[in-house]
């Protein structure tokens, strides 16, 4: 099995959907003068704009469900992988893909609030969505659909699954087969529940848990401040390739950084604009740039925590090519949360392995939650045109079921389906955002333009020569836009005079 799901791999991941990934945030950048970084302030403050209502979530929810697919196993166990195949300058390549990737995350889930719809009394979108009525499409926004449900249904909860089983048996020496059932009866729990139940979850908890995995992790690199000069260096040199060491694995190092930057942050992927259309927002650039904020969050600040920890300790192994051993700091310890809990257990005894284990829990429970509101999400683009009630219901029955094989497992045999899954979404998601890509900057265009007015950006998509923006024609129609004058500062007057 494992022999398969390596060969289907190579081909979905190879060196051409890393250097897309990368080209295209490359190019997104340009096209927007880095909105990642114009917009850092304006991303901070939409964070906590807006309102939930009856039919949608809060920006911040909406950030929260996001961040609780991206923040999961990727930023423990997959930066360990990471650093083990690739070295440490993997770390570099996956900052590289959520700098860039911001700018990706930007144009997805601008374009998943243009073209989102209300169905049942719930805001839906997604890439099906917008491939459907931004390209006309409907055959390739079936096979988006269909490969959604099966990589969020099937393929991805079990490596998030895996990572639970393996740090609760390493902190607690608890069962797998116990944990798995525990983790059952709580997805039960969650997803029977529905989107608002999904949100509020998502906002209560992804920001407690990871808040405290960074303050450990930030008081660990604190109490070894002075190796992270060192540290730093070191990641550069083998970015690049310059490190005597680590100079013959550079391209792994790309590879791998890029591959484990889009598990853990998903820009391009298409997994965010899922959330990110649920939100109740008076223009679609708005939540677009709060998503893109999204990915700093999981890759910047937890991913590079870990990163720095697992180097600072030096607890952390690098294999080269055919498993040859660069480097073993950690002997007879399988790549994954196995280091991480090592390495913080031996800054802070007694608490780093258990503190680890609690941590990977939350991230990873969460984003399996995330991965059923995806899938959940594409089930219900199919029922507009087919109606059958009852695949909603056996995703929830083999959602829990991909839970409970999972726990079970290998890790090797869990990161390769997880793989495969990650790869077909960004495949087919990033071909539709290149194609789409007008739309999103011509949203950006028009918010900034209101915003240098002094207004309260709304969006009216008749006027920007969109079709098929139904949702947002049929909002102004209903009179649900109130243009509002607001009152500027002067340092916003400032800001929004560099961005015209």
């Amino acid at each position: 099995m494992n022999e398969i799901v390596n060969a289907i791999n190579s081909v979905v991941w190879s060196p051409a959907l890393v250097f897309l990934c990368l080209g295209v945030g490359l190019y997104f950048s340009l096209r927007t003068r880095f909105l990642q970084l114009r917009h850092l302030p304006e991303m901070i403050r939409l964070m906590f704009d807006g309102k939930s209502t009856d039919a949608g979530v809060s920006s911040f929810q909406a950030l929260a469900m996001t961040l609780a697919g991206r923040v999961g196993t990727g930023n423990i166990a997959g930066v360990a992988t990471a650093i083990t195949f690739g070295g440490p300058g993997a770390l570099f390549w996956m900052w590289m893909v959520a700098f860039l990737g911001a700018s990706s995350a930007f144009v997805e889930s601008t374009l998943g609030q243009v073209y989102k719809e209300k169905i049942n009394g719930e805001y839906r979108g997604g890439p099906a969505f917008y491939i459907e009525k931004g390209l006309g499409m409907k055959w390739y926004a079936w096979v988006f659909a269909i490969a959604t449900i099966f990589a969020c249904g099937i393929l991805l909860p079990g490596v998030q699954a895996n990572s639970i089983g393996s740090s609760l048996k390493t902190a607690f020496d608890i069962d797998p087969n116990v944990t798995a059932a525990i983790l059952a009866m709580l997805l039960g729990f969650i997803i029977f529940g529905g989107v608002k139940r999904i949100a509020h979850f998502a906002s209560t908890v992804v920001p407690f848990m990871a808040l405290g995995y960074i303050i450990v992790a930030c008081v660990i690199i604190a109490l070894n401040i002075g190796q992270l000069p060192d540290i730093i260096w070191l990641i550069i040199k083998s970015a690049f390739g310059f490190d005597a060491g680590f100079g013959a694995i550079l391209g792994l190092a790309i590879m791998w950084g890029v591959k484990r930057g889009i598990y853990s942050n998903e820009a391009g992927q298409g997994t965010g604009p899922h959330a990110s259309s649920a939100a109740a927002v008076s223009h679609p650039a708005k939540q677009g740039l709060v998503q893109a904020f999204s990915v700093y969050i999981d890759t910047l600040f937890v991913c590079s925590a870990t990163g720095f920890m697992l180097l600072i300790t030096g607890l952390y192994n690098v294999q080269g090519p055919e498993g040859v051993a660069l480097y073993t700091g950690i002997a007879g310890v399988a790549a994954g949360p196995g280091y991480v809990q090592t390495a913080m257990e031996s800054m802070m005894p007694g608490f780093g392995n258990m503190f680890v284990a609690v941590a990977l829990f939350f991230f990873a429970f969460t984003t399996i939650v995330a991965y059923y509101y995806i899938a959940e999400t594409n089930i219900a683009f199919i029922n507009r045109k087919v109606n059958r009630p009852w695949l909603t219901v056996i995703l929830k029955v083999v959602l829990m079921s991909s839970t409970v094989y999972g726990t079970v497992k290998t890790a090797d045999l869990a990161w390769g389906l997880g793989d495969i899954g990650v790869g077909l979404m960004a495949w087919l998601n990033i071909v539709a955002i290149i194609l789409l890509q007008k739309t999103a900057f011509t949203c950006l265009k028009d918010y900034e333009s209101q915003q240098s007015q002094g207004l309260e950006p709304l969006f009216d998509p008749e006027k920007l020569g969109i079709k098929n923006a139904d949702y947002w024609v049929e909002r102004k129609n209903a009179g649900e836009d109130r243009p509002v004058q607001t009152v500027q500062t002067s340092q916003t007057a400032e800001s929004n005079s560099h961005i015209s």
